[in-house]
């Protein structure tokens, strides 16, 4: 059946440029502690550079969660059963997806990703690989409200959250996200999503600063951006790329360092950064069993069933939507 439309639900300008990224950077560098949501790393040029990421040797997620998929698909399979509409967030050029799609005789797939031209490319390669799915494509942010197709409504819903994407939130917003795609996917629905587990500090940081520079392309891409869609001066031959662990939340943060005090502008805005000081670009949070969880019930899933990788530390965790209560 293919790509029957690509739905675009991202409010831009007049010249094309995504509002809420406009605001999200002049937000950002007004504060103290400089920092850009990590989503805003995924135009065409940084989602080709994240793929390039994910077939590092150092960058382990990838592998390890599609093996999980290879190895585990029978039983996952199983669990979800055939006829629900896949719901991918953040689909990227959906790698991973044909080996779900393959095992589970899916209704219809929607990928929600940000980046519409990347998403446009691998909703035509997944339509050709899967010739009788219907492929209903969303351009939007999936951290915020999406209203899917009409033509899956009445379909059961399977959402598949991979990449362990959901550590790049703090934990309120995460809550936030899964409430939101509870309500979304519906009181049937099932949740399929990729949790990456706490592990040595050495590995984690290999993963977020490889040897090649691929992840300190990616970092430094987001200051390209806006200087390419916002007409920014930033001199990004100045900055460089940082990935640290943060033992008290658990986390990799990644930042861009000012190598020396610095002037530039932004939309015409003008903006000083002094030596040493970063913009905090990206978060990702490692959850331990219990912990990941807890925050699936917070968000409103029940967690049924847990496939692990142990080397490194990896899970695909499968939930059901819990029943909404009112209050007694």
């Amino acid at each position: 059946m293919g790509v029957v439309r690509q739905l675009r639900q991202i409010s831009a300008d007049d010249a094309g440029i995504d509002v809420a990224f406009r605001a999200d950077v002049h937000a950002g560098l007004a504060q103290r502690q400089k920092a850009i949501p990590a989503r805003w790393f995924y135009d065409a040029t940084g989602s080709a550079l994240f793929e390039d990421i994910t077939a590092l040797p150092e960058y382990y997620p990838t592998r390890s969660e599609t093996d999980l998929l290879r190895r585990h698909a029978a039983a996952m399979a199983t669990a979800i059963g055939p006829g629900r509409a896949v719901v991918e967030l953040g689909s990227g050029s959906s790698t991973k997806t044909p080996l779900l799609l393959a095992a589970i005789d899916p209704a219809a797939y929607v990928p929600v990703d940000i980046s519409g031209e990347f998403l446009r490319d691998s909703a035509l390669a997944l339509a050709a690989r899967f010739p009788g799915l219907p492929v209903y494509p969303v351009e939007a942010d999936f951290t915020q409200r999406v209203a899917l197709p009409r033509e899956i409504c009445p379909l059961p819903k399977l959402g598949f959250f991979p990449g362990s994407t959901i550590g790049n939130m703090v934990a309120r917003t995460s809550i936030d996200l899964l409430r939101n795609w509870r309500e979304a996917l519906g009181d049937e629905s099932l949740l399929l999503i990729g949790i990456d587990r706490i592990k040595d500090v050495g590995i984690l940081e290999r993963a977020y600063d490889d040897p090649a520079g691929v992840t300190a392309a990616f970092n430094l891409n987001l200051l390209e951006r806006i200087n390419r869609e916002l007409g920014g001066t930033i001199p990004v031959e100045n900055f460089s790329h940082r990935a640290i662990w943060d033992d008290v939340h658990a986390r990799i943060e990644m930042h861009l360092v000012a190598a020396c005090d610095m002037d530039f502008t932004v939309d015409g805005q003008r903006y000083h950064m002094a030596k040493g000081e970063t913009i905090h670009s990206e978060n990702s949070h490692k959850y331990g069993p219990r912990d990941a969880n807890l925050l699936l019930r917070a968000g409103g899933w029940t967690p049924l069933a847990t496939w692990d990788d142990a080397d490194p530390a990896f899970a695909l965790i499968l939930a059901a939507a819990t029943e909404f209560r009112s209050a007694p």
